[in-house]
């Protein structure tokens, strides 16, 4: 059941989208927010604590030192690290070439959520599956030989979201919480667009200016913080499509017919906006291209999200609507921007149309496989739905056929969205489908010129403690008991829907009584919220490939793609190649 105050913010949205409607097609615009704001509230959106207090202009907040707002800072701050690490490396006898000297493929996979605890229980539950202790047991990554943690804090924020991580991992600058690819001096929710000394520019589109392709691959919808981080600037995470714009924006600004300070929506700017409009692979996967020269390469993007693309009076191949009040078709203007060029395209939803397409890949190739985001694996249609592994192969076969090399970005978006529900047993899946892809990944690329950065962009409250005995089912009870006599869980949340209120004369609940087992059971949490929160420790970050020793260490979040870049000898900055 939703708060009391999100069903007043529910409830202030809906008058105010009342209030944008004319005359033409207001039926469809009040039941368009009538179905998708509260059905958004109800299930679809895991952080929408931020946005709620955001809304209510959440008091006065400790002001980060003005320096932190700008670029020069952190991409000052991220060269000095890197300048230091490559002389102690050489110093300790050349160790910085790591054995091979420049990455010409670099794919960054991203755990989203996927905290320490998370790989720790993944691995165990890895291990269980497959008839042993689990304890002994190693996801892919955790063979590389390199290791490292990031901090992940925000310019005005103690614990990250998923959208100022991304800016840090993606484009090198720290931002402020529920902004992308914005420095620290643009505040979220700021509807005007953003002046350019204000966006940033991602590693994806430094590889492109290189000549190289670029590409993202995400199990969430391809306009979500993480995989946005790669091509979007906006002032709010939330912006995916033209009606989110509207409820935040319109009121204050009026009319969108003219309104050109206002900032496009993240869809949008996906199909229209560089460097999304050049990239060539996604899970989207994304890939990109490094000048409007060179827009006849090859181009793919896979993922969900097709709802983003839709006008609200369209219903999808599979009988969902989409959100878009402007009553643009975002998928019909890919395809006409493709026959346009004369070149090869093909738009699929399906996976059986995936895996013909990629058999014979056309010049540019568009696949959004849900409405929203993709479904989780343990829940998911294997007939429909590709597995983050195939996309993975695909991008990467599709980005290999450039000479020069490629950016991919690697997303297993679902992790975070199971902790934030307290779904831990899917939580642990959707890591090792993470895992899986990164193996296939290293299969397919040579190490000595391919980079692979494995991360994540924030931790979640998931603890994973008790003193059970050596192979003890990771997802079944301690074998200890509580003060009280009640079994307790080897892994809780320290918050979450998945509170039992103690009951009067009884006290706490025996989960045990539940099948914990079961794909949707919710793991217990110590403080009843609707989403679980994000946690503020340190991510470890893994590397093998060329450079993989400079990621070595303690370091900001937002180095990662200065590190990235000077192994491939891309972007801005210090290079290997030097």
């Amino acid at each position: 059941m939703l708060r009391s105050s999100a069903r007043r913010d529910v409830a202030t949205t809906l008058r105010q989208a009342l209030d944008l409607c004319s005359s033409d097609h207001v039926a469809v615009k009040v039941l368009y927010f009538l179905f998708h704001f509260v059905g958004d509230y109800w299930y679809d959106e895991y952080h929408n604590v931020g946005k709620i207090m955001r809304l209510k202009e959440r008091g006065v907040r400790a002001e980060a030192e003005g320096r932190e707002r700008t670029a020069q800072y952190w991409t000052a701050e991220a060269q000095q690290a890197l300048r230091a690490r490559r002389a102690r490396l050489e110093g300790a006898g050349g160790a910085a070439d790591a054995g091979y000297r420049r990455a010409r493929n670099v794919v960054m996979f991203l755990g989203d959520g996927m905290s320490l605890p998370t790989l720790a229980a993944a691995r165990a539950l890895l291990g269980q599956r497959e008839g042993r202790p689990g304890e002994e047991s190693q996801l892919s990554f955790e063979q590389f030989p390199t290791v490292g943690l990031a901090k992940t804090y925000c310019v005005d924020a103690q614990v990250a979201d998923s959208a100022c991580s991304a800016t840090a991992y993606l484009c090198g600058v720290k931002a402020n919480l529920g902004t992308l690819g914005l420095t620290g001096a643009a505040p979220r929710g700021a509807c005007a667009a953003a002046p350019p000394a204000h966006r940033l520019h991602s590693i994806a589109a430094w590889a492109l200016s290189d000549g190289r392709d670029a590409g993202i691959v995400t199990t969430t919808r391809v306009t979500h913080a993480s995989p946005a981080g790669a091509y979007a600037h906006s002032a709010d995470r939330d912006w995916e499509s033209d009606a989110d714009v509207r409820a935040d924006c319109e009121r204050a600004a009026g009319a969108r017919g003219g309104a050109g300070d206002v900032q496009r929506d993240i869809a949008h700017q996906l199909v229209h906006s560089y460097p999304g409009n050049r990239f060539k692979a996604n899970y989207t996967f994304l890939l990109g291209l490094s000048s409007p020269a060179d827009i006849d390469r090859l181009t793919v993007i896979l993922g969900g999200g097709r709802r983003e693309f839709l006008p609200a009076t369209a219903i999808d191949e599979e009988g969902a609507p989409g959100r878009r009040l402007d009553g643009e078709d975002l998928i019909e203007q890919w395809r006409q921007d493709k026959v346009s060029r004369n070149v090869s395209h093909r738009y699929v939803w399906h996976r059986a149309q995936l895996m013909e397409a990629a058999a014979a890949p056309p010049d540019y190739l568009l696949g959004l496989f849900e409405s929203s985001h993709m479904q989780y694996n343990m829940l998911a249609n294997e007939t429909t739905e590709p597995t983050l592994a195939e996309l993975t192969e695909v991008a990467i076969k599709s980005l290999s056929r450039n000479e020069k090399g490629f950016f991919l970005f690697v997303e297993g978006g679902r992790i975070d969205h199971a902790h934030h529900e307290n779904l831990v047993q899917l939580a642990l899946d959707e890591t090792l489908q993470l895992s899986a892809a990164v193996a296939r990944a290293a299969e397919l690329l040579p190490e000595e010129d391919s980079l692979l950065v494995v991360t994540a962009d924030h931790a979640h409250v998931m603890t994973y403690n008790g003193y059970t005995h050596r192979g003890g089912d990771v997802l079944g009870p301690s074998d200890d008991l509580g003060d009280d006599g009640v079994p307790y869980m080897t892994l809780s949340y320290a918050n979450g829907p998945g509170y039992r209120a103690p009951a009067d004369g009884v006290g706490r609940e025996d989960v045990t009584q539940d099948d914990y087992h079961k794909a949707e059971f919710k793991a217990p949490a110590g403080v009843p919220l609707e989403s679980e929160t994000h946690g503020g420790e340190d991510v470890a970050v893994f590397a093998r490939g060329p450079q993989h020793a400079m990621f070595a260490g303690l370091y900001e979040q937002s180095q990662l793609p200065h590190l990235m870049a000077y192994a491939a000898c891309i972007g801005p900055g210090l290079h290997a190649c030097d």
